[in-house]
């Protein structure tokens, strides 16, 4: 049976709080922040598919619990035209876990996984299995069908609505350049199939922009 995403998110807070409103609450709070209007990809479903993507994989992980809680909170705060969203959203997630039984210790270090996904083209503490995993979740739309990775690149274009086409044009061009210029894309063995896929889309979404076929 598929859990709701609210299902979800009370399997996971249960064990760390008895008290059903705060429960209730981190929810809405999460639910309200991942529906805003603003929001096309950047959403609920992309909370869910990351969480679907851990779901094999939970026991390979050394704390489960905390990249769950990572992906939740991850995209929380985000406002395109903002460069702090992830710093946001790792203090959103301490002070709402710090309402709960998890040690101070395990909240700093779900705020460090999400102060992680502000740019996946960076190096990343190579022993960290369980943040590559994170990452690599985050980015599996990039080894999407066609179909589905043409879909989000509009969706971002939306939420970058407010930017001019010449200025997001330079800045998508440059994500993707970054992208494509990586030894890999995928850290983790569970992806690498992903890697193909997503040469191409990032290679075909490049060409559209330098020839103006977006």
């Amino acid at each position: 049976m598929t859990l709701t995403l609210e299902a979800r998110w009370q399997q996971l807070l249960t064990p760390l709080t008895p008290d059903a409103d705060l429960r209730r609450r981190g929810y809405q709070q999460l639910h309200d922040a991942y529906s805003q209007s603003g929001r096309h990809y950047h959403a609920l479903p992309h909370i869910r598919q990351m969480l679907e993507a851990l779901d094999g994989r939970l026991a390979t992980l050394q704390d489960a619990v905390v990249v769950q809680l990572a992906v939740w909170f991850h995209d929380a705060v985000y406002s395109p035209l903002r460069s702090d969203n992830e710093a946001r959203s790792a203090e959103l997630a301490r002070q709402f876990l710090a309402q709960t039984s998890l040690s101070a210790a395990r909240r700093e270090r779900v705020a460090f996984l999400i102060e992680r996904t502000k740019d996946h083209t960076q190096p990343q503490p190579a022993a960290d299995t369980d943040l590559h995993l994170l990452l690599d979740a985050d980015l599996q739309v990039l080894g999407a069908p066609e179909a589905d990775y043409w879909r989000y690149a509009r969706q971002v274009r939306q939420e970058y609505a407010l930017v001019p086409d010449i200025l997001y044009r330079r800045g998508r061009q440059e994500v993707l350049q970054k992208f494509l210029a990586l030894p890999r894309v995928y850290q983790t063995a569970e992806f690498q199939r992903l890697e193909a896929p997503a040469r191409r889309n990032l290679g075909a979404e490049l060409a559209a922009w330098q020839q103006n076929r977006f």
